[in-house]
């Protein structure tokens, strides 16, 4: 990591608004969780469908990419002798979903 970013400094109404979001989506997720948990597994495609309403209707992928521009943009993107800036090499070899995987 370059010594740049190894203290950085955010907007504190910018971090605010980060906040607000992850909680939203966070005890969104919890009460859907709740209110299907006593029913389950017999309520499942239920739960299922409700959670995937919530994602779509609540714009949570949007609300997602915004968290993450906003703190984003508090490192700084030189590249580094292997081309990759802090953020790339911190991704890198994430590994995300695809069909039949578990996460």
């Amino acid at each position: 990591m370059i010594e740049k970013n190894k203290e950085l400094r955010i907007d504190g109404e910018k971090l605010l608004h980060v906040l607000r979001e992850i909680e939203y989506v966070l005890i969104s997720l919890h009460k859907i969780g709740s209110h299907y948990a006593p029913d389950l597994p017999g309520k499942k495609s239920e739960y299922c469908a409700e959670t995937t309403k919530f994602i779509d209707d609540g714009e949570v992928t949007g609300r997602l990419a915004k968290i993450r521009a906003i703190l984003s943009v508090a490192f700084d993107e030189t590249r580094g002798v292997d081309d990759l800036t802090d953020i790339e090499r911190a991704l890198e070899g994430l590994e995300f979903w695809r069909p039949g995987s578990a996460s």
